[in-house]
């Protein structure tokens, strides 16, 4: 779930992504479109702005918080008439048209997030139609309709289908469900990286491992969307061979890798050029819920450890994105996002925005649903590091691509 923003404009220019995203913190850029009132966080929203609000409602629901009506207004008024969302329209009133960058990612979020919130069915319906609509051949879905799927795009709707009741596995096209595609790039055990998945095939059809998009595979294949709690222990602790794996040994094989990853430091590193001895901390905070999802809570709770002891300012650079992560991997082991290394998440994520209503005991996580009921990775969303065309800038939640 780190952080994600617009496939085109980033193509564009040749930039890697991150989803929902992160890695260490570095200077923070003017932003060049001032933040809305109602949305959470000061920085510039262009690629990031309905996916961080998304995850902002999702965690303060699973808090037990009621959002503020403005913030799920702003939420909302983003959509456009056919459904979609894209990651921001900075004058919401005038209507979509083939110029606005709609996308998967940011539209699967606001889902999760709409359908969390309650009181929005016809929205949710409508995107979640729109996403039906933009299905890949292969089962799986790309970041914009038409662009060849990928894990982290295909598990955020996984996500979403879960989150409204529908069953994933129903949703097809030419015969294939998102199962399909996920199990296609799903690693065989004996090969490098075995048991994770690939973001998507290269050129050749090669898969190369990618814990982003692992993490965001492990909880879609196990039918979960933002938010999971402690899952049963899987059958095996390590990667089993098989072909064409079903949906819970691809979670399970890719479970094994990524407590494998954590094994030693806690963490996983950044992919990010010229980061690969940085801890990505957004994806580690995936990480921990698909762990936890999973049933691996031994791991789990190990990088959750590693983000306690180091990954607040981080969280204080990136926004509100990254405070919902945290809060999410809170829940997923049975933590208290009220007491993160000395600091409440809670009170943070809760002062960049607009203050929501307090429903039970503010600072414990509230009982909420472990995937299907539409509380990431997951998968995006984590941070994008964007550079070209002379703009250098740190994104804030959910989208890694393979470099």
């Amino acid at each position: 779930m780190n952080v994600r923003r617009n496939a085109a404009a980033l193509a564009a220019i040749g930039v890697l992504t991150a989803a929902a995203p992160a890695t260490a913190a570095g200077p923070s850029p003017s932003p060049k479109v001032p933040a809305p009132a109602g949305l959470y966080g000061t920085s510039d929203p262009t690629y990031d702005g309905v996916w961080r609000q998304s995850l902002t409602l999702v965690a303060q629901r699973t808090l037990g918080y009621r959002p503020a009506a403005a913030a799920v207004d702003w939420l909302t008024g983003q959509q456009c008439a056919n459904g979609s969302f894209a990651a921001f329209r900075a004058t919401p009133a005038k209507s979509c048209d083939a110029k606005t960058t709609v996308d998967t990612n940011s539209t699967a979020a606001a889902v999760q997030a709409l359908r969390a919130t309650g009181g929005h069915d016809a929205a949710v319906t409508k995107a979640v139609d729109w996403l039906k609509s933009v299905q890949n051949t292969d089962g799986g879905w790309g970041y914009n309709p038409g662009s060849p799927s990928d894990t982290n795009s295909t598990s955020v709707v996984i996500g979403a289908l879960a989150a409204t009741g529908a069953d994933p596995a129903s949703v097809r096209k030419s015969g294939k469900s998102p199962y399909d595609a996920l199990a296609s790039w799903s690693i065989p055990c004996d090969h490098e990286g075995g048991g994770a998945l690939a973001y998507q095939p290269d050129k050749k059809g090669a898969l190369a491992a990618n814990a982003d998009a692992t993490a965001a595979g492990v909880l879609a294949a196990l039918g979960k969307g933002f938010v999971a709690g402690a899952g049963k222990s899987p059958a095996a602790d390590a990667c089993v061979k098989g072909a064409h794996p079903a949906p819970a040994r691809v979670a399970d094989n890719g479970g094994a890798y990524l407590a494998a990853a954590v094994a030693k430091s806690g963490h996983l590193l950044s992919v990010l050029p010229g980061a690969e001895n940085q801890p990505d901390y957004g994806n580690t905070a995936d990480a921990v819920v698909a762990l936890a999802a999973d049933g691996r809570t031994a791991a789990a709770k190990k990088a959750y450890a590693f983000l306690e002891k180091n990954a607040g300012p981080w969280a204080a650079q990136t926004g509100p994105a990254a405070y919902a992560q945290l809060i999410l991997a809170a829940h997923a082991v049975g933590a208290q996002p009220g007491d993160f290394g000395g600091t409440s998440l809670v009170t943070s994520l809760d002062a960049l925005g607009p203050a929501p209503r307090t429903q039970g005991a503010a600072e414990k996580p509230a009982k909420a649903s472990d995937g299907s009921s539409g509380a990431g990775v997951w998968w995006s969303v984590g941070i994008c590091l964007v550079a070209g065309i002379g703009i250098g800038f740190l994104l804030s939640t959910r989208k890694k691509r393979q470099p």
